[in-house]
């Protein structure tokens, strides 16, 4: 494949290693200060570049019919747009708040989870995400879909950043501490004990190479996917 890199930060550098050793050719490295380049020269984009780039990164590939491959959080409030362009040009377009093979399995895990607890009212449910200082958004894209997987088993209405939540919704730390590549914790807490399961990144290899494998898979495929699509269908 010639990839395209939106972001040529520490994801994008690690993301052109893996590729590159998985026999791909990276044929852009697009960072904020880049100007005229030719996006279609590119099979496939990646993109992992900051919040208030990424939709304008996502739809310049997508109308011009370059399926894409998104890992950058804090822009959903515009993700419809993006699915619609996708569409009105036919191409492809996955996007995942981590690529992480153990997070997707752990999304899974919650969910299961939230649903056995579901009727457990004596268990306050909890997120906690530790990521390094660099981070721009919170809380992580990842807590967002873990707190959305267990809206959909519960009968949480939302969630909330912070500890001043209602009864409705779940509390969401976001903490910010040195390199940390990041760790999700969901904690299930009564008066007589605490369930938690826990995910944590020992590095970014894991996240880029799901993102390399979500490009592979999305090659010429037309439609809108999720890494649930890549690794469980």
């Amino acid at each position: 494949m010639k990839i395209a890199l939106f972001g040529y930060g520490k994801m994008g550098k690690t993301i052109e290693k893996i590729a590159q050793e998985r026999g791909h050719e990276i044929v852009l490295k697009i960072d904020k200060d880049s100007e005229n380049y030719d996006i279609s020269v590119a099979d496939i984009a990646i993109e992992f570049s900051t919040p208030d780039s990424a939709f304008d990164n996502i739809t310049q590939a997508l109308s011009k019919k370059i399926p894409v491959v998104a890992g950058t959080t804090g822009w959903l409030s515009r993700y419809d747009q993006a699915v619609r362009i996708c569409n009105e040009n036919q191409t492809g377009f996955l996007y995942a708040s981590n690529f992480s093979v153990g997070v997707a399995i752990f999304f899974e895990l919650n969910k299961f989870l939230a649903r056995v607890m579901s009727n457990l009212n004596q268990y306050k449910v909890s997120i906690e995400e530790i990521h390094h200082t660099e981070k721009l958004d919170a809380p992580s894209g990842t807590a967002i879909t873990l707190a959305e997987g267990i809206i959909e088993q519960t009968n949480k209405k939302g969630w909330q950043l912070g500890d001043k939540v209602s009864e409705d919704e779940i509390p969401i730390t976001a903490l910010r501490i040195g390199n940390t590549p990041g760790t999700h914790t969901i904690t299930y807490q009564s008066e007589v004990d605490t369930l938690e399961i826990k995910h944590m990144a020992h590095n970014r290899l894991g996240f880029a190479l799901g993102a390399v494998l979500a490009a592979e898979w999305l090659l010429n495929k037309k439609g809108v996917f999720s890494m649930k699509d890549v690794l469980f269908n």
